[in-house]
């Protein structure tokens, strides 16, 4: 039995990540999603809303599960029996920095492979900081992630802008800042 895990903060899960479960999971017998949880990070959801926004995306996915973890996600392949960690590519500076951290697992983990996936094109400029960027300006979100995750930000936002004070004056239908 092939076990992967995919790791991430899924802060939130957006659809180019679900195009790489998606693939991942026919590749393999068992597929952990892995949350990462950073102490060091401040995240817009909380682990249990990541987590089941998470489960409602992958629901008709019967060999995928979900998982929170801290600490390396190399331990957590193991702890878990997996020998591949998935990491998705968008461009040429991801692949940089992932080839750094798989070389990185490999000499603490030398039993675990890491095999990247090339996102689909039309993910290819699509993250979380670009999808809660999007969503903090009102902007539609709806093609980059979930219905359920789109109502979630759409919320989560709105009592954020109802608090912004006004931003300059409407003269004429002009605004001046």
């Amino acid at each position: 039995m092939v076990k992967a895990v995919y790791p991430g903060s899924f802060d939130p899960v957006t659809l180019g990540h679900l195009d790489i479960i998606r693939r991942a999971s026919g590749l393999v017998d068992e597929l952990i999603i892995g949350i990462l949880v950073n102490k060091n990070k401040h995240p817009l959801f909380s682990k249990q809303e990541r987590y089941e926004m998470l489960a409602d995306a992958v629901k008709d996915l019967p060999n995928v599960r979900i998982e929170t973890f801290d600490g390396l996600v190399v331990d957590f392949a193991v702890a878990h029996e997996a020998r591949i960690i998935i990491r998705g590519l968008r461009a040429v500076t991801d692949y940089e920095i992932e080839m750094q951290t798989a070389q990185t697992n490999r000499t603490i983990r030398p039993e675990v492979e890491t095999m990247f996936l090339i996102t689909s094109l039309e993910y290819a400029f699509l993250s979380s900081t670009v999808v809660k960027e999007i969503a903090s300006f009102e902007g539609d979100i709806s093609h980059y992630v979930t219905p359920l995750v789109a109502e979630k930000m759409r919320q989560r936002f709105a009592t954020k802008i109802q608090a912004k004070p006004p931003v300059g004056n409407i003269a004429g239908g002009i605004i001046k800042c």
